[in-house]
């Protein structure tokens, strides 16, 4: 049983101060001694009651009492325990609505709405996991995200293709990710929502695990699981909107209340969605709450927020006339901005060793870091560089001569902020193809532009996130209503992507010189960044130690020789990865494993390489650390 708690004055402090962390402990659902607590805001209302299974869903059965003047209604009901399905009847007037609970723990599965009382405990395994998770997610670590769809990984067509359960799910997605070496998951959003279609990014549930796949017990052993195989789980969560379904946020006391009132600030056009009232301090704390509440619950060691740049501006997604400029006049939200200040503030206070991302499509400054102004995220997605690079990748080689700032206008910002790079679902659906089948050319010139594509992003300073399918070629687009195509596997082709894929996360795990630079321009220095005319770029990625690797990429089907490179160090350098390689389904060219260096100045050092480039292809060197095995 729970541990109930009536909403105190602290509690109405801090809810009106909007700086409330744990609403979720006094609002919502409680079992306690005899029946449940029940306990809601819904400060316009003139009459609040539960009803249920229990009380034959009748308005007026079950009252709950006004708590002075926060807003805030509360009430015991005898003999309603775990499992109740239950909504609050909300009066206005003469109208009354009935509402899913904002704070319900669990909720009947889509497309019936009512929440659910719940009570259960979850015990944890990950101890050791949890002592130590701060260093796996930190700037020098090495992170490598597999972002997933949990409806659509797996399905089983014996069964009318149903998606697995979150414990179904446990075991294939644990060997999976380790055997293929990604240090994190990022799962799609797993809370409440009634529309299947969006994916989980119109929430109504802001704190309930969806029930599509169990119960919120069975998502905990999910996460228990990949914490104890050593993945950290990072979750998306969505507060820039929720949608319009009458059970949920909208209109919740019979007028707006966690939506903004002029629909020019609070609904959104192009997704048919509210817009959080961020000014509103109740509002407020309900987000940080949410936040904290798959945080402490959920043991999640971080949070992708979602949409950050509908929040920052007024005017995002609207046409001129039909937005309303701030106070100086401009089209910055900064309620939004105090929100995420506030929201990045209390997550690293109340859990310093998680970690927050930010989906933010725009050159607003200081999205990571609390420097001058700064949001306060971890991490940022870097959205330029994924829609550049994919631009590039798309053209005929032919023509990439004349579009070689495309891979080199991210030398002018890269460590502007922390970034993750992304090649996520956002690029796979409504029409845009898969991965592969943006590449031109035949199928051996495709396979070996996205072998390309890899090796340029897990060599580039960033911390990498790769959607699933992408990592063994999928050839159609993602569709969430279908299982990805694994028998594809069956097919040499697509088994060697996968392989290539594992090579990279192990290289970038294992070798710190291709990832403690990630967010520190030390780590990084380009060598031939300017050959337009053959289509290369070679640099190097450099460990705290002064480790180094050089990289070569060719973006033609022509393989390139005598590309003289300068090095610092005598002796042989060895091929660490070689996309081109027979195993990887290249055609075998390169460099014989290594090359030596010879005292041959280039790119103002004495030493160099003369290095064979392969065909759209890639490779990777480092100094012989020993005797070479054979």
């Amino acid at each position: 049983m729970s541990a109930p708690h009536a909403f105190g004055e602290l509690d109405a402090y801090l809810l009106r101060e909007g700086t409330h962390p744990r609403l979720f402990d006094t609002l919502g659902a409680h079992v306690t001694a005899g029946g449940t607590r029940f306990a809601v805001w819904a400060p316009g209302a003139e009459v609040v009651s539960v009803v249920g299974d229990w009380n034959g869903w009748t308005a007026g059965a079950s009252p709950l009492a006004r708590v002075a003047d926060t807003g805030v209604w509360e009430g015991v009901v005898a003999k309603v325990g775990h499992g109740a399905l239950y909504k609050y009847a909300v009066g206005a007037g003469a109208a009354q609505v009935l509402k899913a609970d904002p704070f319900a723990r669990f909720a009947e599965v889509a497309p019936a709405t009512a929440s659910v009382v719940w009570d259960r405990a979850y015990a944890w395994g990950d101890a050791a996991w949890m002592a130590t998770r701060r260093e796996r997610s930190g700037r020098a670590a090495p992170i490598a995200i597999y972002e997933l769809h949990l409806g659509s990984w797996r399905r089983r067509p014996e069964d009318g293709d149903r998606p697995l359960t979150y414990r179904e799910l446990a075991p294939l997605l644990v060997e999976y990710v380790t055997r293929v070496g990604f240090t994190h998951v990022e799962l799609m959003p797993v809370a409440e929502h009634p529309f299947y279609g969006s994916w989980g990014y119109q929430t109504t549930g802001y704190f309930a695990a969806t029930s599509r796949y169990g119960e919120p017990e069975d998502l905990m052993a999910l996460i228990d699981a990949l914490h104890q195989a050593g993945v950290a789980v990072i979750l998306d969560w969505v507060p820039a909107h929720f949608p319009t379904d009458a059970h949920g946020l909208a209109r919740f006391d019979g007028a707006p209340l966690y939506e903004y009132a002029d629909p020019r600030r609070g609904f959104h056009p192009e997704w048919n969605t509210h817009l959080f009232d961020y000014g509103r301090q109740e509002v407020r704390s309900f987000l940080l709450s949410s936040a904290m509440g798959w945080i402490d619950r959920f043991h999640a060691d971080g949070l992708r927020v979602d949409g950050v740049a509908t929040m920052l501006y007024r005017d995002y997604g609207r046409p001129d006339g039909a937005w309303v400029a701030n106070d100086q006049g401009g089209n910055q939200n900064f309620e939004a901005v105090e929100l995420l200040q506030r929201l990045n503030a209390a997550l690293h206070r109340e859990a310093p060793d998680v970690v927050t991302m930010a989906e933010e499509s725009t050159a607003w400054p200081h999205v990571t870091g609390t420097a001058e102004g700064g949001l306060g995220f971890d991490f940022k997605w870097d959205m330029g560089w994924m829609h550049d690079t994919l631009a590039y990748f798309a053209r005929d080689p032919i023509h990439r001569q004349h579009h070689h700032n495309e891979l080199t206008m991210r030398g002018l910002y890269a460590f502007s902020e922390a970034f993750i790079m992304p090649l996520s679902h956002d690029e796979v659906v409504y029409g845009k193809g898969s991965l592969v089948g943006k590449m031109p050319g035949d199928r051996w010139q495709q396979l070996a532009n996205l072998r390309l594509l890899y090796a340029y992003l897990y060599s580039q300073p960033g911390k990498k996130l790769l959607f699933m399918g992408g990592e063994f070629a999928q050839d159609r687009e993602w569709n969430h209503d279908a299982s990805l195509d694994w028998h594809l596997l069956e097919d040499p082709a697509h088994r060697q992507i996968q392989l290539l894929v594992g090579e990279l996360n192990r290289a970038y795990r294992d070798q710190p010189a291709l990832h403690e630079g990630d967010c520190d321009p030390d780590g990084f220095h380009w060598l031939i960044v300017d050959d337009a005319a053959r289509s290369i770029l070679v640099y190097e990625r450099i460990a705290r130690d002064g480790e180094r690797i050089v990289i070569g990429l060719n973006f033609t089907p022509v393989p390139r020789a005598n590309v003289r490179v300068g090095v610092l160090a005598a002796g042989i350098w060895d091929e660490l990865v070689n996309t081109d390689a027979v195993e990887f389904g290249g055609s075998g060219q390169g460099n014989l494993g290594g090359v030596e260096a010879t005292p041959v100045r280039a790119n103002g050092r004495e030493l160099s390489l003369n290095l064979i480039l392969p065909p759209l292809g890639a490779v990777f060197l480092r100094l012989r650390r020993g005797p070479r095995a054979g």
